[in-house]
């Protein structure tokens, strides 16, 4: 029993301390860099894996894209530069945050509209019952 209890808790600590983390060997020009260019990976999608930014992906595709991000950074691309050039590319998909256009609009409306749906119905609902 008191071995059951160590096993547990090191099963506990080892999931808790163990983070895996992509390292690609990529030269960057400086510190800063790097964290700006991890971070436009990880706010791209992966064309090819379900719902895995470029950074979590294990895609070979990922791989490809996420370089091509990196050495964009290290050419002094700014941020909406590199994902215009990624949106061109491979559409809205490629964005978690895709813009409010005429096809994303119903996207970005229908939680909205919703919430009016819902207000207006708990009004016409408080409003019959005071009658």
């Amino acid at each position: 029993m008191k071995l059951g209890k160590q096993a547990v808790t090191f099963g506990l600590f080892f999931a808790i301390s163990a983070q895996a983390e992509m390292v690609d060997t990529f030269q960057f020009h400086s510190d800063a860099e790097r964290v700006r260019a991890v971070a436009l990976a990880r706010s791209l999608r992966c064309p090819q894996c379900q719902n895995q930014n470029l950074v979590e992906s294990n895609a070979t595709q990922a791989y490809k894209l996420r370089l091509e991000v990196y050495e964009m950074v290290n050419q002094g691309k700014s941020n909406d530069e590199i994902v215009q050039i990624m949106t061109n590319r491979f559409g809205d998909f490629i964005n978690y945050q895709p813009p409010v256009n005429r096809y994303t609009w119903l996207l970005w409306g229908l939680p909205f509209g919703l919430l009016v749906a819902l207000l207006a119905a708990i009004g016409w609902r408080v409003a019959r019952k005071k009658r």
